[in-house]
């Protein structure tokens, strides 16, 4: 079992629901912004993509992936965003964590139930949280 990202973490990556996904090929990097849902017990995140998207493509090619999640603000004293570095892996019925990250997932996006689901967890590596609320330039790190 992984230690769960600090409190202050995870409050704010429920607070939000965008999160910008970073993937990379030999065209250079790509970025594209996905909805997730996160269980602090795994530290992976949950989204739907199709394999057939560029970011989905790359994901399947190469794992690595980066993300932000941002508060977007003027006020330089209420900066708070999230770095992320993981491992992308597209989830089978038969993943051990299928079931869990479907229902995190569809308790967050109700609708999306409706949708054929093709579901990635995104295993978190590294969080690292800065929020200026605590302190200019305050950051906490989590790592696996």
């Amino acid at each position: 079992m992984t230690s769960q990202p600090d409190k202050l973490i995870q409050t704010f990556i429920r607070k939000h629901h965008v999160m910008t996904l970073a993937t990379m090929s030999d065209a250079g990097p790509w970025c594209a912004n996905a909805f997730y849902a996160f269980d602090p017990e795994s530290a992976a995140f949950v989204i739907t993509s199709d394999p057939a998207t560029r970011h989905g493509s790359e994901m399947l090619a190469c794992e690595r992936v980066a993300a932000s999640i941002v508060l977007e603000t003027r006020v330089v004293g209420r900066v708070q965003g999230l770095q992320i570095a993981a491992r992308a892996e597209q989830l089978t019925e038969e993943h051990p964590l299928y079931e869990t990250l479907r229902k995190a997932y569809l308790k967050r996006f109700p609708y999306a139930v409706v949708a054929p689901l093709k579901l990635w967890a995104l295993h978190a590596d590294t969080l690292k949280y800065t929020d200026n609320t605590l302190g200019f330039g305050k950051k906490l790190i989590w790592e696996r």
